[in-house]
């Protein structure tokens, strides 16, 4: 394990241990709630909703791309069809983005499912250059 993963181990553990997910929620409300609202709804017709989509666990190995370059083209989430861009969430590193997703999965996803440094970057190494782009 290099000490740049055993480093973001280490910082993930430390942030759950003391407030789970706080620096998740913050980095969410900044970056993300002005579209998926504070509460997960997002903007009916227009940006999909996190809270109690089906899209989160359908499609959650792809949820590091799309939050690190953007997604665009139709997607369809609780039997609704989007086809708003996303915008990718830039200046953001590795331990930063994590905490966006656990903070997105515990409160709307599977709060027993987590992305751990390992994970996370092998999901990243498997991403394409650009916005993601579903068939679908």
């Amino acid at each position: 394990m290099s000490n740049q993963v055993r480093i973001m181990s280490i910082l993930v553990a430390l942030a759950a241990c003391s407030q789970p997910y706080q620096q998740g929620k913050m980095l969410y409300e900044s970056a993300c709630a002005n579209c998926h609202m504070t509460d997960g709804s997002g903007l009916a017709g227009v940006i999909p909703p996190l809270a109690s989509s089906d899209f989160l666990v359908t499609n959650r190995d792809l949820l590091p791309c799309i939050v690190r370059h953007g997604l665009e083209g139709p997607i369809t989430v609780n039997g609704q069809r989007y086809d708003q861009p996303m915008l990718a969430v830039e200046g953001i590193n590795d331990v930063e983005l994590a905490n966006i997703l656990n903070y997105v999965q515990s409160q709307w996803g599977d709060p027993e499912i987590f992305y751990s440094p390992d994970e996370l970057r092998r999901l990243l190494d498997h991403c394409t250059p650009g916005p993601v782009h579903l068939d679908q």
